[in-house]
């Protein structure tokens, strides 16, 4: 499949969706976020898969979040950002390969998938809050189930930053490894998935998913903040970032 953002390959039943945006520690644009979408869908479908390893290209980032210059510019007004669902809704059992700078959307795509595998430097969280970011929803609410209410409110209302080990020790990870050894690791949990019946991973994923709520983050945009985006906050938290000061929010306090 030929793409501008992300590269796909199949191989042993493996298929592998990188993200290839490595100057930009793989932030996502609306390009990168369809074709991950199409990627998806692919790997889901297509009876030759029988495991999906989503990651990123190089060693400093698995996914950095959106990226800000396109932010900036309104990319995410009206957005409707359905990857974490399709993690989710995908027949096959999703393995996140997280090779650095797991943040914002980085971080939830990372716990939205089945299993997360993470090299010693990752580093994990949330930004949203930060730059004007918002999310809400299921993206969020499912956090707590993963690492409970009281860690996800921290990750995701402080924006703090966790190494892998920590991660592990919370349970958002499943197995932390030297960066050398990150791909044989991964290939060690894709060769145990690959020897168990399918459909009974499939009926257990599936059994998994039906405890989230599928409420949208423009469903609570909606609701709790009508007209965010034309307020100005989302845009001085993004030309905060891009000019390297600290945001000023008090006018939205």
């Amino acid at each position: 499949m030929a793409y501008q953002d992300i590269l796909y390959s199949l191989a042993d039943q493996v298929a592998t969706i990188a993200i290839n945006r490595p100057a930009t520690l793989n932030a996502m644009t609306g390009v990168t976020i369809g074709e991950l979408e199409d990627a998806i869908a692919a790997a889901g479908a297509d009876r030759a898969v029988g495991v999906v390893v989503l990651t990123g290209v190089g060693e400093r980032a698995f996914c950095s979040g959106g990226d800000v210059g396109w932010e900036a510019g309104g990319g995410l007004d009206g957005l409707d950002f359905r990857i974490n669902r399709m993690l989710q809704d995908c027949p096959k059992p999703v393995i996140a390969r997280v090779n650095g700078y797991a943040i914002a959307s980085g971080n939830h795509m990372a716990y939205y998938c089945d299993f997360t595998i993470a090299a010693e430097h990752a580093v994990f969280g949330q930004n949203g809050p930060r730059v004007g970011s918002p999310s809400g929803g299921h993206i969020v609410s499912h956090l707590a189930g993963i690492i409970g209410h009281k860690r996800a409110r921290e990750m995701w209302m402080l924006c703090r930053r966790y190494e892998a080990r920590r991660m592990l020790d919370w349970g958002l990870v499943n197995a932390v490894v030297p960066m050398a050894e990150l791909d044989a690791e991964v290939a060690r949990w894709c060769a145990e998935l690959l020897a168990l019946s399918p459909t009974c991973l499939k009926l257990a994923k599936a059994s998994f998913a039906g405890i989230v709520d599928r409420t949208t983050t423009a469903d609570y945009l909606e609701r709790v903040a009508p007209g965010y985006f034309q307020s100005g906050e989302q845009q001085e938290g993004a030309n905060a970032f891009l000019e390297k000061r600290r945001p000023d929010f008090s006018p939205w306090r």
